[in-house]
């Protein structure tokens, strides 16, 4: 369970379902939509989905952290690994507190109808919270979690230097861009997806090797 199987598989869950959560809320918060309560309508199901979809993707991107950092072993560098760590945990805490939000909204609006919510003065706070959450601060968590790990690969080797190049690049472009649309978001779980796949290509051809040499 700790193999860079394991992060792999990890990884492949989380890009899945942390992606299909982000365009699920991303098409439920139109940007520049008229404000009021009108949106709430069609996103409630939508928010509802994307609440359950989160835990989930939570849970995978936690091993995800567990597996790479222990394959660090002793290269660990204690600067950057706690960096690393530190803002994986907030971006992960950061969704999950965007999904409740929207999913409060959601359900609070089934319940008790649109009168009783506050108009149009609560769903515009909600939705500019969840935007402000996702758009500012978790993409700039995940944006300082991919030149963490691309400095530790970079100090180690453990990764090709092209992969640590673009994740400096990519990082960089959530930093400056971040406000710019929320879609810029899905570049954390493309990234990630990305990184799963070459690990668990790396790790099929060492099991390979391995089978050659023993026969």
């Amino acid at each position: 369970m700790t193999t860079p199987r394991a992060a792999a598989a990890a990884g492949v869950l989380f890009a899945l379902l942390f992606g299909a959560n982000l365009i699920l809320i991303r098409s439920s918060l139109p940007e520049g939509a008229e404000p009021g309560t009108q949106w709430l309508d069609a996103a409630s199901g939508k928010m509802k989905i994307a609440a359950l979809l989160m835990p989930f993707a939570g849970i995978s991107f936690l091993w995800f952290i567990g597996v790479v950092r222990d394959n660090l072993g002793r290269l660990e560098d204690r600067f950057f690994s706690t960096v690393f760590l530190g803002s994986g945990l907030l971006f992960l805490a950061m969704t999950f507190i965007t999904s409740a939000i929207g999913a409060g909204l959601a359900a609070s609006d089934n319940a008790v109808g649109h009168e009783l919510l506050g108009h149009s003065e609560v769903a515009l706070f909600g939705r500019m919270v969840v935007l402000a959450l996702s758009k500012t601060y978790a993409l700039r968590m995940a944006a300082v979690f991919m030149i963490s790990l691309a400095t530790i690969w970079l100090r180690t080797g453990l990764m090709p230097r092209w992969l640590v190049y673009v994740s400096y690049l990519l990082a960089l472009a959530l930093l400056i861009a971040g406000d710019i649309s929320m879609w810029l978001t899905l570049g954390f779980p493309i990234w990630v997806l990305m990184v799963s796949v070459l690990l668990l290509v790396r790790a099929g051809v060492f099991e390979g090797h391995r089978e050659e040499f023993a026969s």
